[in-house]
């Protein structure tokens, strides 16, 4: 089966159930997130099923274990993944989950805690 057709079910951590089954054309990594249905899910886990053939086994579809989310409109881009909020700060958490520990909703932008990330 070909990566580009990968029968993925979408489950709703809490409280637990699918959401439906769908076909994605890409690989969802824990950190992304997920438009379905007109609303917007945050990737917790991604869990691969594999099915044995002869020859070997191979992968013949996903799980995604998902959580209701805004999707964040802060965002900045370190070592080629984007995280949540402003990097600069010294509180960012590096996450592409969780933007601080102080002010972990936001918004970064005239946030009383900021501190420039000292090198």
């Amino acid at each position: 089966m070909e990566p580009d057709s990968l029968p993925t079910e979408v489950i709703l951590t809490h409280p637990r159930q699918s959401l439906g089954k769908v076909r994605l054309d890409w690989m969802p990594q824990p950190g992304n997130y997920l438009e379905l249905k007109g609303k917007t899910y945050a990737v917790l886990e991604r869990h691969h099923h594999y099915q044995y053939k002869i020859g070997g086994y191979s992968l013949h579809k996903m799980s995604l274990y998902v959580q209701s989310a805004k999707s964040p409109t802060e965002k900045s881009l370190i070592d080629g993944r984007w995280v949540v909020g402003d990097a600069s700060c010294r509180f960012n958490a590096k996450s592409e989950l969780l933007r601080c520990a102080v002010n972990p909703e936001g918004p970064c932008k005239g946030c009383r805690f900021y501190e420039l990330l000292s090198k």
